[in-house]
């Protein structure tokens, strides 16, 4: 019974107007109606089950599943950048996949119908489960507008199902500012908290209060950044040449708090709030990176490194929510195999190598070891323990648990990066791989047969988005809890010493030789602010490939550099070090049979560069402002204007510096 096959929609943008009855009047089947349906604990539950199969982040087959998700970022790259950094590549479409509402149809309808049933009484069961289930869903709603959020910026905010009219479904285009939105998704996450009960599932593989706290910590820094970042420009409200104020239900439009500053303070604020909260709880329960990755049966595990590399994170209670898979269910994932050889599409950059500290806590250019980077073995040795346990290195055992398995895709021994390789399964993108997700058991090294676990929320970020908000908000290392919490993730990391200070980074940092770090940037120009920029380094070196970086360069403006100085993406130190002895028949020579990037270019392998004819990346990664932004698709603005032909009839406005005009890239 799959209830999000269910297509009573709540809101009509994403598949159109031009035939209403199409879509509006499917009812449920029979055996679904209403009446019959949402009536007991179980088939709430049912709703809430299916929300997280259609709605949460999750790994893929045949790929290395969420750890990916920072390709397109200065943290790790594919051989395939994304359009967005190219010029003339991105541009306007008809239609618009990420454009879509089916989630929030199916939640509005679903939540609407089991709200009206359970004040009404009318659902059997523990009301504690159902309220649970009642806030997982609230929570659900919350998820999918924060990604259309980030995304899109403005949006409609829909919250039931409308009626098949025609006059309604276009009222309710009005799309609403940023801000509203969060505040919207925000009331939701308050909502879950208030249906759900503390500590309710002991395994985290459900929704929690703590998920929902961190999660709204998330967004309020978010929206406070991006308040506090793009202030003055058309992606705010009241900005200049901001598009709401074309349409007159934004023209007058006016912040809540009064002001965009006092706005941004009010999610500033509201972060602090909520993951102070999660960190007081968690913050003594956080594990502790030994520093070490084990390499046979008789090593002692590290804790901090089996967060991802394990099957069951039920035992580490950091880990706020989990997916889990299983063989034996059929719900599967490539996470080991993708570990086991060259991460199948994505490996780190040069800049977030050299981004890590050292050992002592200071930067490269400033620590009393000296940096290396003419071996990966160098490269690794006296860094950040973060660093050391997910960089692979040439000669690590990547597998000795189960081995007497069948399961073949494995690689017992790393070798040396095979770079000049481009397919998928056999080849490293840059040089510089990555271990986290790995297990080293050969039962999970069957061809799409791994069943890693997937973390998605942990409470160590609650840590680190408390420093930032509060810091935003008073500018003062020594506000708050910003040095207590800072020095436990320090600590937590595997720093020792006088390392565990951040004062220690700060007071080493030269904002000059942090270039390569896209973080160094807001809207251009590099930092001056060498404490913002430390707590936007540890917050880099602790959510390493946990899919936030894009999120947090582009809530900081962080892209804009790219546009006066294009971003030559680079891997590990090929040229004139010993590791070009570990290959044959290299060349470099930017032809169709080049297999690396020539030594005349950078010393250094540059995995973008290698064929330099038809190559629109072979200048360096660019960007331009309207990027921050997807553009509306064109089709939605046909379908709701008056007469479905004039783009200036419809209630919707398009984002700043994108046409209305199919297959154009942005003006700006």
């Amino acid at each position: 019974m799959k209830l999000y096959k269910i297509h009573i929609l709540a809101l009509a943008m994403s598949v159109g107007l031009v035939s209403c009855n199409d879509y509006l009047k499917q009812d449920p089947p029979s055996y679904l109606t209403p009446e019959s349906f949402y009536t007991t604990e179980s088939q709430v539950q049912a709703v809430a089950n299916q929300f997280y199969q259609d709605v949460l982040p999750g790994h893929g087959a045949w790929n290395y599943g969420t750890y990916t998700n920072d390709n397109n970022t200065d943290n790790q790259t594919s051989w395939s950048p994304d359009n967005k950094f190219g010029t003339g590549l991105y541009k306007t479409s008809n239609t618009n996949g990420d454009w879509s509402w089916s989630n929030i149809r199916n939640i509005n309808y679903q939540l609407n119908q089991i709200l009206t049933k359970y004040k009404a009484g009318s659902i059997s069961g523990s009301d504690v489960n159902i309220r649970q289930y009642i806030g997982e869903i609230y929570f659900m709603r919350a998820y999918c507008y924060f990604d259309l959020l980030k995304k899109f910026g403005d949006l409609p905010i829909i919250t039931a199902p409308l009626a098949d009219d025609e006059a309604i479904l276009v009222a309710a285009d009005k799309r609403q500012p940023c801000n509203e939105v969060a505040r919207f998704i925000i009331s939701d996450l308050d909502s879950a908290v208030t249906y759900m009960k503390e500590d309710f599932e002991s395994k985290h593989t459900r929704v929690s209060t703590d998920a929902a706290l961190l999660f709204k910590s998330r967004v309020a820094l978010f929206e406070g950044s991006w308040l506090t970042n793009f202030a003055g420009t058309p992606f705010v409200p009241q900005g200049t040449g901001w598009p709401g104020a074309t349409k007159d239900y934004n023209k007058n439009y006016a912040y809540p708090s009064g002001s965009i500053d006092k706005e941004a303070a009010f999610f500033f604020n509201l972060a602090v709030d909520a993951s102070q909260k999660v960190a007081e709880k968690y913050k003594g329960q956080l594990v502790t990176n030994t520093g070490k990755i084990p390499q046979s049966l008789s090593d002692a595990n590290n804790p901090y490194f089996n967060i991802w590399g394990t099957t069951d994170c039920s035992s580490t209670p950091e880990v706020l929510l989990w997916r889990q898979y299983s063989t034996s269910l059929g719900v599967n994932n490539d996470v080991e195999v993708s570990v086991q050889a060259g991460n199948i599409g994505t490996g780190f950059t040069r800049s977030l190598v050299e981004g890590y500290l050292m050992k002592d806590g200071k930067p490269i250019y400033a620590s009393d070891y000296q940096y290396s980077d003419t071996s990966l073995t160098n490269v690794a040795q006296n860094r950040d323990p973060r660093l050391t346990i997910f960089l692979k290195v040439p000669g690590q055992i990547n597998c000795f648990k189960n081995m007497s398995s069948s399961e073949d895709h494995y690689v017992q021994v790393e070798p040396v990066p095979n770079i000049k390789s481009k397919t998928q399964e056999t080849g490293y993108v840059t040089g510089y791989t990555i271990r986290k997700g790995g297990t080293f058991d050969r039962q999970l090294c069957g061809n799409g047969k791994s069943y890693n676990a997937c973390e998605i929320f942990r409470a160590t970020e609650a840590l680190l988005n408390y420093m930032e908000a509060e810091y935003m908000l008073t500018k003062s290392l020594n506000s708050g809890k910003i040095l207590e919490y800072w020095q436990i993730v320090r600590q937590k990391a595997g720093f020792t010493g006088t390392a565990i200070d951040p004062n220690v980074t700060i007071n080493a940092t030269d904002m000059s030789k942090e270039t390569q770090d896209w973080g160094a940037y807001t809207a251009g120009s590099l930092l001056t602010d060498k404490v913002l920029y430390n707590i936007r380094r540890e917050r880099r070196s602790e959510l390493l490939a946990e899919g936030l970086r894009g999120m947090d360069l582009e809530r900081w403006r962080s892209y804009d550099q790219l546009m006066a100085k294009p971003c030559h993406v680079e891997g590990f130190h090929l040229w004139n070090t010993p590791m070009q002895g570990w290959y044959t028949g290299l060349k470099g020579d930017g032809s169709s049979s080049s297999n690396v990037s020539s030594p005349n270019l950078s010393e250094y392998y540059r995995p973008l560069e290698v064929v330099m004819a038809n190559n629109n990346f072979k200048d360096g990664l660019t960007w331009h402002m309207a990027h921050y932004l997807e553009p509306l698709p064109i089709r939605q603005f046909l379908l709701t204007a008056s007469d479905h032909a004039s783009v200036d009839q419809s209630p919707l406005y398009q984002n700043p510096y994108w046409t209305t005009t199919t297959d154009q890239p942005a003006e700006k």
